[in-house]
Formats: structure tokens, sequence, C-alpha cells
């Protein structure tokens, strides 16, 4: 693939947990976008395999992207673990970022597993090596513990390297609204919008259009 040019910005989108490139608000802001002649990326992130998948293969999914297109760099939209992924690449590769959207950033994820499965559950994930969840097409599959022991190698909380604008649901009681509050109150360069609205955002797209478009300067 012929890359981009040293002075240019690249858009991509990062999706969330049990999703994948054809995510609703993956798919929404990449029409909006193309029509105002901005491209946006939306690569699958479930690699080796959804089944396989751990934060590191995630972050080499990016950087393979990156590889691929060589902006002069990126401005990433991030929907919940996307969230936190964009939020991890930036603070790995801050020459690569220029700014950040985060919509319902899921942090510190590890400690969240124990309440979202229950605890006898997420013991027999470990002991057994792998948890039965729906992937993106609601199909149940094999999620490997590899998931959990990878994940405890990053940082829980990212550091904000970039200047970031947090959307965030109240009533989202998936990654509860707390974390963001926390997360935006330590860095100065992060901006949350609370948005009546749950996890998903659905009710919330045109606004999220709106933020991105500004934030990146699109409008």
């Amino acid at each position: 693939m012929t890359g981009a040019s040293a002075d240019t910005t690249a858009f991509a989108f990062l999706h969330g947990f049990a999703s994948g490139a054809l995510s609703t608000k993956g798919t929404f802001l990449r029409e909006r976008l193309a029509a105002r002649g901005v491209p946006l990326r939306t690569p699958d992130l479930n690699v080796p395999s959804f089944e396989a998948m751990t934060y590191s293969s995630m972050l080499a999914e990016i950087d393979r992207l990156d590889d691929a297109v060589r902006p002069g760099r990126w401005d990433l939209i991030g929907s919940s673990m996307g969230g936190y992924l964009a939020a991890r690449w930036a603070e790995l590769r801050p020459d690569r970022v220029g700014r950040l959207v985060l919509l319902c950033p899921g942090f510190d994820l590890p400690s969240r597993w124990p309440a979202m499965l229950g605890e006898r559950e997420f013991l027999a994930w470990e002991r057994r090596g792998w948890t039965s969840v729906e992937d993106g097409a609601g199909r149940s599959r094999e999620l490997s513990w590899s998931f959990v022991e990878d994940s405890r190698r990053h940082p829980a909380w990212p550091a904000a390297v970039r200047p970031t604008r947090v959307l965030h649901g109240v009533g989202d009681e998936v990654v509860p609204i707390d974390g963001s509050r926390r997360w935006a109150a330590a860095h100065d360069d992060v901006e949350l919008i609370e948005l009546d609205d749950d996890h998903r955002l659905l009710r919330s797209l045109a606004t999220i259009q709106a933020h991105v478009e500004a934030w990146f300067e699109l409008s």
C-alpha cells in the first residue's frame, strides 16, 4: 500500500469488545466522514482470532495499520475497549498521534471481569483456560484466559499524553462513568463530556459526530 505523505493526518475508529470493523458507531462515523471526503479506517482488532486476541495482539494490529498507511499522525476514535486501546497506543507511540476521542472508554477491564461474569465463572475461566462469550455477530466463542493474563501486563489507566475528548453516557452500566471522571480529573489534556445515554451511545450518534468533527477540526 502506498503510504500517506508525512504531513497528513489519518483517522481510525477502534471498536470495542465483542465488536468488529462493521460496528454501528464505526460504520455511522465512516459514512458521515466519507461524505466530507475524509476516510475513516475501521480495522478489525479481533486478531489473530476472537478466541485468541489480547491487548498486545490488538496493539500490534494498530502498529501494522500505521506501517501500511504511514501518515504524519493519527487522530483516533476509540469505543469502550477500543477507547482503552487508543489511549494505550498513544501512550506507547505519542509521536504517531495527534488527538483522541474516546467513547465510554473501557479502562481497568481486568478488575471488572469478576463483576461482569460472576466470581464463580471468572475463577472457572482461569481454571479451564477459556470462557464462553458472544462475539459481535452473537455467536458463542471460547475466549482464552490469555486475554486476562496479557491485559494485566498493561496499565489499567494509561497516561493521557495527547489532547483527548471523552464522551461518556451517565447511564452506562457496562463501564461506569466514574472511571472517566477519575481519569479526566487526573489529566489536564482530557475533556469529559457527559451524555444522557447508556454504554452503546446509540441515542447520541449525531452528538458524537459533531464532537468528532469539531475536535478534529473537520467542520
